[in-house]
């Protein structure tokens, strides 16, 4: 059962108590809250769009059952919410003037900006999803756009969720769809966190590589029933979210969660990409396409015997940072974005002596770390065809992108994250660019 499973993740949980996954979940709102916060008020936080899908029945909740609230705040259903810093402070400045309990009414944007004002007001908070649009509800820290990029602030998962599967079920297919190419792309994320291993990086906590990655295949296995609003399907999709969420939560990071497709996301976020979309362009979305470059590029490099690589040779060609600095700035045009990516890249710049011995250790653990790799991965293609049937977008132009301004996305999304992946190692072996062209020559993954 989904919920026993999260029982038994909740007790290695930081923050969050009690988790609800049913159908009609809603009408537990009051009970939830009431054992949550034992003599709190509430005050319900939703937008215009999601008061109307469920934030005025968990009002009615509320008040029925006898819980003192506050007047809700509700931001405006347009232009579309976005999780940018200007709307934490905002929703922080109205927590400030009552000492009432957020109660998140709504999907991943409200629930970041709800997870963060509630930080900076000192407070807990609790959460009622409404779509099973990404894996953010349970998950340490929010997704915040702040000084021009996005970014994880440090926050404190919601101490309680409620997720009603009927309301689940009935969320506009596109946020589904999004939600599910979030977790598709825990397949990749998962070999970064192997190959980090491997090379003594970050070793892989096992209580976090367990709660993501056993259940995995599972999880997502029936796109077409998710397409087609199989409350089956919900349930897997929607246990699989809040356990990668409690995952990050207990690990205290994202390691257990996001991998080098996130920083493809992460990058097209902080240019804007899709933003200006109605609706915008899902995280999810860019997630999942994200995931299938990265998988086309594992295929690239695990046809190289990286067992045979020249230490001596890859070492003298290695660009000091004064190098690599200016190739981080020559290829970002937006400032804010520039500043942090030249910031995580030096954070994870190694040369010298510490180069050489990271490739003389990946010589060693190749023809092991490549088993693992071979054993954990899915193919690039089989991972596009399962996001075509929940209905993502898989190709570039489908997200607005040009065929160049992919292929300049893989050396760009590797300056922006000091997480080491995929893009790091073969960043490092040099054999990054003749991956990536042979992905887009003819005959390769993304040849047009």
């Amino acid at each position: 059962m989904a919920n026993e499973r999260i029982e038994a993740a909740l007790q290695g949980a930081t923050d969050t108590r009690a988790v609800v996954i049913e159908k009609g979940a809603v009408a537990s709102v009051a009970e939830v809250f009431a054992e949550s916060f034992p003599g709190e008020r509430a005050v319900v936080v939703t937008d215009g769009t999601e008061n109307e899908v469920a934030g005025k029945e968990v009002q009615r909740v509320l008040e029925e059952a006898g819980v003192e609230t506050v007047e809700p705040y509700v931001f405006p259903a347009k232009p579309t919410l976005y999780a940018e810093y200007s709307n934490v402070e905002i929703l922080a400045g109205s927590l400030k003037t009552h000492d009432a309990v957020p109660v998140a009414v709504g999907s991943g944007t409200l629930n970041d900006i709800a997870k963060r004002a509630a930080y900076e007001c000192g407070r807990q908070y609790m959460n009622v999803a409404t779509a099973a649009s990404m894996d953010g509800y349970t998950a340490f820290g929010a997704s915040i756009e702040k000084d021009g990029h996005k970014q994880t602030l440090t926050c404190p998962a919601p101490r309680a969720v409620v997720a009603d599967v009927n309301i689940l079920v009935g969320a506009p297919k596109p946020m589904t769809a999004a939600g599910y190419a979030d977790l598709l792309g825990k397949v990749t994320s998962g070999a970064d966190w192997l190959v980090a291993d491997a090379l003594g990086v970050e070793p892989i906590d096992d209580n976090g590589w367990g709660l993501v990655q056993e259940d995995l295949r599972r999880w997502i296995a029936d796109p077409e029933g998710l397409a087609g609003g199989d409350a089956g399907a919900m349930d897997g999709l929607i246990e699989g979210l809040v356990m990668s969420g409690l995952a990050m939560q207990a690990y205290q990071s994202s390691r257990t969660a996001s991998g080098a497709e996130h920083q493809f996301s992460h990058l097209w976020e902080g240019e804007g990409l899709g933003r200006d979309r109605t609706p915008p362009l899902s995280h999810g979305f860019k997630v999942g396409v994200g995931s299938v470059a990265i998988a086309a590029l594992y295929e690239r490099v695990l046809e190289r015997d990286l067992s045979k690589l020249d230490v001596d040779e890859a070492v003298a060609s290695w660009p000091s940072w004064a190098e690599v600095e200016a190739h981080v700035r020559s290829v970002h045009t937006v400032d804010e974005l520039e500043t942090a990516a030249v910031k995580q890249s030096n954070d994870k710049y190694v040369g010298g002596d510490a180069l050489r011995e990271r490739l003389e250790l990946l010589k060693r653990v190749w023809p092991e770390l490549s088993g693992k790799l071979r054993q954990h991965l899915l193919p690039a293609a089989e991972l596009r065809d399962m996001l075509e049937r929940a209905g993502c977008p898989v190709t570039p132009e489908e997200i607005g992108l040009s065929r160049e301004e992919f292929r300049a996305t893989y050396r760009r999304a590797q300056t922006i994250r000091s997480r080491y992946t995929v893009l790091d190692l073969a960043n490092e072996a040099q054999i990054l660019d003749g991956c990536v062209e042979e992905l887009f020559a003819p005959g390769g993954f993304w040849a047009t």
